[in-house]
């Protein structure tokens, strides 16, 4: 998609999801928007910037199937949006309709044939960013607030929607820039013997902008966890209790449960909000020798899971002593993050009063009276957070983190040049390279190639 192609063309899409529902949206934007409505519809009352009008949709082949032209087939609400003071900053139209996919898709065909352009995946945004209406963080958090899925998620979206990383930017910026603009003023007065840029102050500078980088580039562990999520396996001997842990931090009955060892022969999978951080739960067959080939294949998946799971529940048996599987088990999650967890602690058995198991830290707990279910959720959490603290303006995305240990790189190599009295020429070209990095974030120096890969993932019509 290139620049003239977006400021010249009236684009038109559905902006409501696919399928049938209360209301459905046709949105238009480009210069033509409102009198392409116009004609898409019968209004009631002439378009007024920010006002919305009823309007009638009328029966657009009346002629061809023998029937009045002026027939309505149903009664919609008008909304005009004024350049620039739009979402598009160019003029936009919205047209509410009942969510008859046919109606949608009748007035979409209209607008097609009348000179609008189908709106290719997140162009409106697209062009809200490039008329300077967001920058690019604020476009990449639109997309972020529509895919959340939980209340963190949602959090998280609206504070960057907000500008909350982009604000945690700025003052390093304006610094790295005030930065700049001292050495290139120091190079044209060299010949001067003006000295506008002692070492000393080009390293007190580069030591202000270095800390707030550094913590926002700590911020990524938790945001990409509150962004993504995790995957916790649930993992044991048969008959541990590991299905019944699972339906408890599911809150339901997702996993069968029986006394009988070996019920779960496959993984059962659930994602579920822990505090806001999405979790998918994996349920495992139980950890033995079998000759069953079913069990042995539910086995086999279960190391897999285990394998490939960020977090780890290990569930022992709180009436039986360790067998030979489970000493294996806990010698293969140390050094991960992993819960150790005496499950059917309210029946007698093992080490009834001790908090450790081989050396290992343990929670008891009792999946059918719910016993230790608050604190196991709450170890759970601490691990997955690291104990780190929601803030506004986190890292969420790989491409942020990229930019800020770019500037982060850069900044170093411009403090080592300047201790080493490398000309400043050179302390320049590492600034600058830190300046590129920190515009990427916002999207002033981002490439065409890069804009349109981050577009793309939009769903149309937004």
């Amino acid at each position: 998609m290139t620049a003239s192609k977006s400021h010249t063309d009236t684009i038109v899409a559905i902006s409501t999801p696919p399928g049938r529902g209360g209301i459905g949206i046709v949105r238009l934007s480009g210069p033509e928007a409102a009198s392409i409505a116009a004609q898409l519809v019968s209004l009631r009352q002439p378009l007024e910037h920010g006002r919305a009008r009823l309007a009638d949709v009328l029966n657009a082949a009346g002629n061809e199937a023998g029937l009045d032209v002026s027939e309505r087939i149903d009664e919609a609400l008008v909304t005009w949006f004024a350049a620039p003071n739009s979402y598009t900053a160019e003029d936009v139209v919205e047209i509410a309709a009942h969510g008859s996919p046919v109606v949608l898709d009748l007035l979409l065909r209209r607008a097609l044939g009348m000179g609008a352009r189908l709106a290719e995946a997140g162009e409106f945004t697209q062009r809200a960013f490039l008329a300077g209406k967001i920058d690019l963080t604020q476009a990449e958090a639109v997309r972020d607030l529509i895919e959340a899925q939980t209340l963190a998620q949602v959090r998280q979206a609206a504070s960057q929607m907000g500008g909350a990383l982009s604000r945690r930017v700025g003052p390093v910026k304006q610094g790295l820039v005030e930065l700049i603009a001292l050495l290139e003023a120091g190079i044209d007065f060299a010949e001067d013997d003006v000295d506008v840029a002692p070492q000393a102050e080009i390293a007190r500078r580069i030591g202000e902008l270095t800390p707030p980088l550094t913590a926002l580039e700590a911020s990524f562990g938790r945001g990409r966890i509150v962004h993504d999520g995790l995957t916790l396996a649930i993992v044991g001997r048969p008959n541990a209790g590991k299905s019944s842990l699972f339906n408890r931090l599911v809150e339901r009955e997702r996993a069968i449960v029986t006394a009988t060892p070996g019920t779960t022969r496959d993984t059962v999978t659930e994602r579920i909000s822990l505090d806001g951080i999405p979790l998918e739960l994996v349920d495992t067959a139980g950890l033995r020798d079998s000759l069953e080939e079913a069990e042995q294949l539910g086995i086999a998946r279960s190391r897999e899971a285990l394998a490939d799971a960020a977090l780890v529940l290990v569930a022992l048996d709180a009436t039986q002593p360790l067998n030979d599987e489970e000493h294996r088990l806990l010698k293969a999650v140390e050094g991960r993050p992993a819960v150790v967890t005496v499950n059917k602690s309210d029946l007698a058995g093992m080490g009834e009063t001790s908090e450790e198991v081989e050396g290992v830290g343990v929670l008891r707990t009792s999946a059918l009276t719910g016993e230790g279910i608050p604190a196991l959720r709450e170890r759970i959490l601490a691990l997955a957070t690291g104990g780190a603290a929601s803030e506004p303006g986190m890292l969420t995305s790989l491409r942020h983190h990229q930019a800020i240990t770019t500037a982060l790189s850069a900044l170093g190599d411009a403090a080592q040049a300047n201790a080493k009295s490398i000309p400043h020429e050179m302390i320049l070209l590492d600034l600058y390279r830190a300046l590129w990095a920190l515009d990427s974030l916002t999207g002033q120096t981002t490439s065409d190639d890069i804009l349109n890969l981050i577009f793309s993932t939009f769903c149309i019509g937004k």
